[in-house]
């Protein structure tokens, strides 16, 4: 992760639901679980450098294995 989330993560929104998922078997060969989500939220993220700005980011979650695979999709003003 070229990232750190340093705020707690506001406006989450679920964008997609198993069957929805392209990426659906590999996150279940990668990590298990059966109910994957994406979802997506706004929070604050130090970077690589030292910078700390407002982004928004999208990750999967699934019941029992957690957040996983964070992507910085935007950043915000």
């Amino acid at each position: 992760m070229f990232f750190e989330i340093i705020a707690p993560i506001d406006e989450v929104e679920v964008i997609a639901r198993s069957r929805e998922l392209r990426t659906l078997r590999r996150l279940r060969r990668a990590y298990g679980g059966t109910n994957w989500r994406k979802k997506k939220g706004v929070t604050r993220v130090r970077l690589r450098n030292g910078q700390i700005r407002k982004a928004e980011v999208h990750w999967y979650e699934a019941h029992g294995v957690g957040r996983k695979e964070f992507k910085i999709k935007r950043f915000l003003t």
